[in-house]
């Protein structure tokens, strides 16, 4: 297997080394030594938490220029529901639509209109009698990395359906293909990504060897051309296909809400997701049907790569939502997408164990009692100084290489004001040259 794609980098020109970005990471996976700071790959999730954090936008997400359009023949926008909730006034999506067509897409397919999709295969699953419960929405995949690093045991509570954007990737394609006899390897479909994770999945897809995504443009890069359009009056053809429902998986609770069930929880912020999952980890919501997780404030509205405050991008979505009619897939359509789509993950989501400190288990559990030993020498404070996010962590790099006890600075201290104690007693115990004169 090749280097594993993360789109959160490091530009190392930018970083200043001030820890601000360690104590953020939900996976720890950030350490600054040398006065620069480093991204664990293992375990880096793509959450974008250290983009939020860094005052020096020193993390940066990498994502496809709008030049990747001219390797295709035929281009698709798959506008994230997320976009729509950048823009004033908006009174539908239409005009939105329609000005990425302006901006050199052949064709726009809502990737709303992949969540309704999602929705009725959910509903579906939730009615297997015995299925084990709660399902975990597998629609973020900096969540699915998070279950994979640090609650492998959940990996069976995710739900094996492909995202809303991945759904309406083949939709799309298989539209366009039909109805203009292009062939599929012509035709590439682009995500309008909020987030940086969204990114990594299609390069790294997860469930999947491949992804039916051919590359994410960020919402920061269209939002000018597409703001400027808006400003041109037109009589605007009618494009929008999705519902309410599926544009409001853009919020937290979206896909909850569109499952039409009571007993879900929908929770936003990786921190916050962070102690529901221990919960279920530790059997405290066997009566729960459904958990969405979210790892950006407000949901995906909160994505790092977005333009307009989460909470106003909110709003937008919702009132947006209000007024649109359109009806849900009929069950002519979700059996035709059974018949001629992938919409089932085709692996297994596996484990991305990061805490083996070695392949021999011997020599594991002597560097797991070394760590244990040097962590209860250690202050205890978690303050990051040493460029480790915990004193846990600094025991554990140290145990690896990668540390010395003296990064810690009040291990420091205590070694500088021992060898000073020890410089007084020395120097109390050498005569003074006026000593010597007088023996002589």
């Amino acid at each position: 297997m090749g280097e594993y794609y993360h789109s959160v980098t490091l530009n190392k020109s930018k970083c200043m080394g001030c820890t601000n970005c360690i104590k953020g990471c939900p996976t720890e996976a950030i350490r600054v030594r040398d006065g620069k700071a480093r991204i664990i790959d293992e375990r880096c999730i793509d959450c974008g938490e250290c983009i939020r954090a860094c005052p020096y936008h020193a993390k940066i997400a990498v994502t496809d220029p709008l030049s990747i359009l001219d390797r295709y023949q035929y281009k698709i926008a798959l506008p994230a529901p997320t976009l729509f909730g950048q823009f004033k006034k908006l009174k539908n999506c239409d005009k939105v639509l329609a000005a990425l067509k302006r901006l050199g897409f052949d064709y726009v397919f809502e990737v709303a209109k992949g969540a309704d999709v999602v929705t009725q295969l959910i509903k579906e699953k939730l009615a297997v009698p015995d299925i084990k419960k709660p399902l975990i929405s597998s629609a973020c995949p900096a969540i699915v990395r998070l279950i994979q690093v640090r609650f492998p045991n959940l990996l069976d509570h995710l739900i094996r359906i492909e995202s809303p954007m991945e759904i309406a990737a083949q939709m799309a394609k298989d539209e366009a293909s039909r109805r203009l006899n292009i062939p599929l390897q012509e035709i590439g479909a682009f995500f309008i990504t909020p987030c940086a994770a969204k990114m990594t999945s299609i390069r790294n897809p997860i469930g999947n060897e491949v992804s039916h995504v051919d590359g994410a443009i960020s919402i920061l890069d269209v939002y000018g051309p597409i703001a400027s359009y808006l400003k041109i009056p037109d009589n605007t053809e009618k494009l929008q296909q999705a519902t309410g429902a599926g544009l409001s998986w853009a919020v937290t609770g979206g896909e909850g809400q569109s499952l039409g069930i009571d007993n879900y929880l929908s929770v936003d912020g990786i921190r916050n997701v962070i102690p529901v999952l221990e919960e279920i980890e530790n059997n405290k919501m066997t009566d729960l049907d459904f958990f969405e997780g979210l790892s950006c404030a407000g949901g995906c509205v909160g994505g790092p790569l977005t333009f307009e405050n989460g909470y106003v991008a909110k709003n937008r979505i919702r009132l947006l939502a209000k007024g649109i009619r359109n009806k849900p897939p009929a069950d002519s359509d979700i059996e035709y997408i059974k018949e001629h789509i992938q919409w089932q993950l085709q692996k297994n989501i596996i484990e991305k164990p990061v805490m083996k400190l070695d392949h021999d288990i011997v020599a594991a559990i002597q560097k797991m009692e070394t760590m244990e030993r040097i962590n209860k020498n250690l202050p205890g404070l978690d303050c990051g100084s040493c460029g480790s996010p915990s004193c846990r962590t600094l025991a554990e790099d140290i145990v690896r290489g990668n540390a010395s006890e003296m990064d810690c600075v009040f291990k420091l201290r205590e070694k500088v004001k021992a060898l000073a104690e020890e410089m007084i007693e020395l120097s109390d115990k050498i005569p003074s040259g006026r000593e010597g004169d007088k023996h002589t």
